[in-house]
């Protein structure tokens, strides 16, 4: 597999990185054993790139902890990623947020045990603390970087403004933000502005949380655990919408003899040098699928044609307003 940099400060990935959040949250039920061999399977492939975080796994580090477990015999050959930025004792889960000086160092120091290492590779800020500025959190981090704790900082689920502030204290290396056929928010003001200051962008749900997989059904035939039974692309018109576009676009990949996940992860990956999707999955068959698309090359006619079916993206938001209200867009 091909690899790209993320930013100017010389972070070095596989062009398509492995996440992990879903193999211990948000979709349901999931097996550990077969997570691990899925991991394993991704180093076998050429990924190098692992994204988890301080909340997957509801705070216990359960996460972490697996994929500390799947890399153990060759981590120096990948790029570990992981977050901090939540109260993990807040209620109702995930509606606290904690960037303060002390607790990313904690976070930190957590990260470093569960994932069986002595350093954490990128370093993101997982959410913007409305009480912390983007100047402490960058600093905080840049300590952590001078003490070899942590290679580079990364940002999440930013805007433009938060993002200059942070990278005039410590250079950051990649933002990561929800970007896929079905999420454009990001190409108005974040890719260019991130082009400028010379940051990389990772991409998460690039498969629109598996609704461009082509494996799909209603919200209400999902169990509550999982965030596809409240999310608004999958209810009512909203699906309706998305399913034919969908369809669309699987008509187009078997006429190149791909999957229309692979076409999706294409587009991405036809955005720019700087793009680097993160799919997720707990399969390794699935991985394998996603992994064929760093070889898949659109044309000009196939672009144009996405754009036709898809020209501002989904049916639906991303998030419901409360989450949506708690992200720094400035």
């Amino acid at each position: 597999m091909h690899h790209r940099h993320l930013g100017s400060q010389g972070l070095r990935v596989s062009a398509l990185g492995l996440g992990i959040m879903g193999m211990s949250m948000a979709y349901g039920a999931s097996n550990d054993d077969e997570s691990i061999a899925t991991i394993r399977r991704a180093h076998e492939l050429g990924i190098t790139f692992f994204d988890t975080a301080e909340l997957y796994g509801a705070g216990t580090g359960s996460n972490e902890i697996l994929l500390g477990t799947a890399v153990r015999d060759f981590r120096d050959e990948v790029v570990l990623a992981t977050k901090f930025g939540f109260d993990m004792t807040a209620q109702p889960f995930g509606s606290g947020f904690d960037s303060r000086p002390e607790n990313i160092r904690k976070v930190a120091e957590n990260s470093l045990r569960h994932l069986r290492t002595d350093h954490i590779d990128l370093f993101y800020q997982h959410i913007s603390n409305p009480y912390v500025p983007a100047e402490d959190v960058a600093g905080a981090v840049g300590e952590l970087i001078a003490e070899g704790k942590v290679r580079y900082f990364g940002l999440s689920n930013v805007g433009p403004q938060y993002i200059r502030r942070a990278h005039a204290v410590t250079p950051v290396s990649a933002l990561q933000y929800e970007y896929s056929l079905f999420e454009r928010e990001v190409q108005e003001e974040i890719l260019p502005a991130l082009r400028e200051l010379g940051i990389g962008l990772v991409p998460y749900s690039p498969l629109g949380r598996g609704f461009l997989t082509g494996s799909v059904k209603p919200a209400d035939a999902y169990p509550e655990d999982d965030m596809r039974s409240w999310d608004e692309r999958w209810q009512g018109e909203n699906y309706t919408y998305n399913l034919r576009a969908t369809e669309r676009l699987k008509e187009l990949a078997t006429a190149k003899g791909i999957t229309t996940a692979q076409l999706a992860l294409a587009w991405l990956l036809a955005q720019g040098e700087d793009i680097v999707p993160i799919p997720g999955t707990r399969s390794a068959e699935r991985l394998e699928e996603n992994a064929g698309a760093e070889r898949v090359r659109l044309t000009d006619a196939d672009l144009a044609r996405i754009a036709e079916i898809l020209p501002h993206g989904s049916a639906g938001s991303r998030y419901p307003a409360a989450i949506l209200s708690s992200y720094t867009t400035d």
